[in-house]
């Protein structure tokens, strides 16, 4: 439409009106749109229901350590106040007791377990135990070792895949075994007494749920540290530097 022609048909009142017409619908959707845009930032509860799923994020409580043995609770302690783990996640195996503690990397307490251990009591492995069969294994010689281990995951027996504790005697953290139903595995880790809680040959067995949803994943990238506290020797005989824990403590409160 020429310039000409344009004058002409808005000086008629036809023009006008239709000039208003075409304006209008335009006028009153971006009206809407505008009113819809501050009625949402008024009331949030308007927003689809999509972009509140992604605000609404629920945060779990961090979880309580529950009251621990004193030989327990100067362990970790100590290795919270000295930073022993070195930064990887770590347990402590209270024998007595017969339960599992696992902390992050940071010392954040992640949960506590029963443990399966070895049917001996004592603190030591016997010498070349790693090189027997089982079967050449007495039950005296089944003991779970105190200490502390680096450990990572890696193959046993029939490819299984497990975290070991100490390779050289043969001593690993895995899921409970099934195998032999006499044994009674299962019931007795969930027996609410420590007492019948001695069955392996010297590993430690935790429940499956607890082993692959939360031991696996905070060991799997680099391992962690294993602290097993002892049966018969005092705390101090097995990690003698936890003697420095006030110091240290005392150290870190400056």
């Amino acid at each position: 439409m020429s310039a000409g022609v344009s004058r002409r048909v808005c000086r008629t009142g036809f023009g006008l009106a239709l000039s208003l017409a075409l304006v209008a619908p335009q006028m009153a959707s971006a009206g809407a749109v505008i009113a819809a845009t501050k009625s949402r930032k008024a009331n949030p509860s308007a927003q689809p229901k999509r972009a509140r799923a992604k605000t609404a994020k629920v945060v779990a409580p961090p979880l309580v350590l529950p009251p621990q043995s004193e030989p327990a609770s100067r362990m970790i302690a100590w290795i919270a106040a000295e930073h022993d783990n070195g930064g990887l996640p770590y347990v402590v195996i209270d024998k007595q007791a017969a339960s599992l503690l696992l902390f992050s990397g940071k010392g954040d307490f992640m949960g506590v377990t029963p443990v399966l251990l070895g049917v001996g009591i004592g603190d030591d492995s016997s010498p070349g135990i790693g090189a027997k069969d089982l079967a050449d294994i007495g039950p005296a010689e089944r003991t779970t070792p105190a200490g502390r281990f680096v450990a990572k995951f890696g193959r046993a027996f029939g490819r299984q895949r497990v975290i070991w504790v100490d390779y050289s005697n043969s001593v690993a953290l895995h899921a409970v075994i099934t195998t032999h139903k006499s044994e009674h595995r299962v019931e007795r880790l969930l027996s609410p007494s420590p007492d019948d809680n001695r069955i392996s040959f010297g590993c430690i067995n935790v429940g499956t749920k607890f082993y692959t949803g939360t031991l696996t994943p905070a060991f799997q990238k680099k391992g962690g540290v294993v602290y097993i506290l002892p049966d018969t020797k005092s705390l101090d005989d097995v990690f003698p530097r936890v003697r420095l824990l006030p110091y240290v403590s005392a150290a870190v409160a400056r």
